[in-house]
């Protein structure tokens, strides 16, 4: 195994001072609205934000020279310790605010932003500044593409590379350039912003808000969809707006926020259009949310809380949705899923969470393209059994090209899962440790860890610290995925053994 020497500790802080460099601009944007808006004391706080965010990007840059081309333990370490650095310089201009009753919540708050989760501990979300508002969003939206990418965009090739992108859960290349795969997600992702901007404003005249008004929401809510982040403007979230239209525009934008960018970039470049229908997340997908779905509408129509059909959809859809996204917006109180929707219900949008979106997306989850691989090895090991002992079944499946079913790539989709699993299952041992009953405890858990948000109502700024940095640890993890996590323990560790 690799020793772990100084130098390798100076590249993967240089890498890791560039990324917050350039992370740290993106405060100018909540400084310049603050300024707009009058909101003097918040343009402050954000500027506090981004001079340490700039002044600990340059320091490391200077002090610690990256010498030799980084390897995959150095992208992947830099990785995972920028995204804590970061969240610890986030959270200033935010506690700063006023608006959070400790550092730790304002940690909470920008890990949940980051990781595009939406749980939320900020208090009085309806009269916090404008300039934090957007902010928060905007959080989700930089989060969903991945401060790496950002980061990407200016470093030189030859900085970042392809292992920091895997270690963000951005696996896939999407053009041989990985300079230009960065740029690639962020065309994409402006080129929706535009789209689905529009739609939320048109639809926001029609619930009759002012023109400017409509654009803050529309902003608002579509880098809270699009980056399946679910946060929203108001403490009500989505039921805010009392508006079907609404919804379906947000189930439309989560729906394709949960989606590969590798499809995405397959849709808007490749002919053939059957390519998405043909891979194995889309189906994947489309089998579990109709498994689930039905499993919610019977536990919802067993426990007869929407007297019409109507309803029934409209909730019950709209949060499968939302769940199985993993975007978190809401259309009900949080203690209507413990007092109302049953069991069943709550294990319905349990599975959903933890089945997550896509790979390579702003969504959390086990992933379809992992759920797939391993359904079908167990399909492939089924049939093996009415097969001549002389038989071979070679499995393949679809995702973006072709390719064989290994052992090696079946192994490596249900290590990951298993991990979430045993997260899902620590988080809600903390939770009852708390005095909190086993299935809430579970279902916040699950939330946390699969970056959904959706809540039934554990999550406040009251809970117990513990389950605080329980939740944030679980936030981090699923968001990358546990690997560069792992990485860079493991580097740290190693370092620290030699020097003892």
């Amino acid at each position: 195994m690799k020793r772990i020497s100084g130098k390798d500790w100076c590249i993967v802080l240089n890498l890791t001072g560039g990324i917050i460099f350039y992370f740290g601009f993106t405060m100018l944007i909540p400084i310049v609205i603050g300024l707009v808006t009058s909101e003097f004391n918040s343009s402050i706080n954000f500027a506090i934000g981004f001079l340490a965010c700039i002044l600990t990007g340059l320091i490391l840059k200077s002090i610690f020279k990256g010498g030799k081309e980084a390897e995959w333990i150095h992208g992947m370490s830099a990785a995972a310790l920028s995204w804590i650095i970061v969240m610890l310089l986030s959270a200033i201009p935010y506690f700063l605010s006023g608006f959070f009753s400790s550092y730790l919540d304002a940690c909470f708050d920008v890990m949940s932003g980051l990781t595009t989760t939406g749980l939320v501990l900020v208090q009085n979300i309806d009269h916090i500044p404008v300039s934090l508002n957007i902010w928060r969003h905007l959080l989700t939206f930089i989060g969903g593409q991945g401060i790496i990418v950002i980061a990407l965009v200016f470093l030189p090739p030859s900085g970042l590379g392809f292992k920091s992108l895997v270690g963000e859960g951005k696996e896939e290349r999407l053009i041989p350039s990985v300079r230009e795969t960065g740029k690639a997600i962020w065309y994409i992702s402006l080129i929706y912003l535009l789209i689905g901007t529009a739609l939320y404003f048109i639809t926001g005249l029609f619930l009759g808000m002012y023109p400017l008004r409509s654009v803050f929401h529309g902003i608002c809510m579509f880098m809270s969809s699009w980056s399946t982040g679910g946060f929203a403007p108001q403490s009500q979230n989505t039921m805010y707006y009392h508006s079907f239209p609404f919804e379906a525009v947000c189930m439309l934008f989560s729906i394709l926020g949960s989606m590969n960018f590798g499809l995405h970039y397959y849709l808007w470049y490749r002919k053939d259009k059957k390519d998405v229908i043909r891979d194995i997340e889309s189906k994947t997908f489309i089998t579990t949310l109709t498994l689930t779905g039905i499993l919610l509408i019977y536990g919802l129509i067993r426990e007869g809380i929407y007297s019409s059909l109507l309803s029934l959809i409209r909730k019950g859809l709209f949060i499968l949705v939302s769940g199985h996204t993993t975007t978190g917006q809401m259309t009900i109180y949080a203690t209507q899923f413990i007092t109302q929707w049953g069991n069943i219900g709550l294990i319905a949008i349990m599975l959903a969470m933890a089945f997550g979106g896509y790979s390579a997306s702003t969504a959390g989850g086990f992933k379809g393209i992992r759920t797939g691989i391993v359904f079908k090895a167990v399909i492939a090991e089924i049939k093996r059994y009415f097969l001549p002992q002389s038989g071979v079944v070679v499995e393949k499946f679809h995702h973006l090209r072709d390719a064989v079913l290994s052992e090696k790539i079946v192994k490596s989709a249900a290590l990951i899962i298993i991990l979430y699993i045993l997260m899902h299952l620590v988080g809600t041992i903390v939770g009852v440790l708390n005095g909190i009953p086993i299935i809430p405890a579970l279902f916040e858990s699950i939330s946390a860890g699969s970056n959904t948000g959706l809540s039934c109502g554990i999550t406040n700024p009251n809970m117990a610290s513990s389950l605080k940095i329980t939740y944030i640890i679980n936030m981090f993890l699923g968001r990358l995925e546990f690997a560069a996590v792992f990485v860079f323990i493991l580097f740290f560790v190693r370092s620290v053994f030699k020097r003892s």
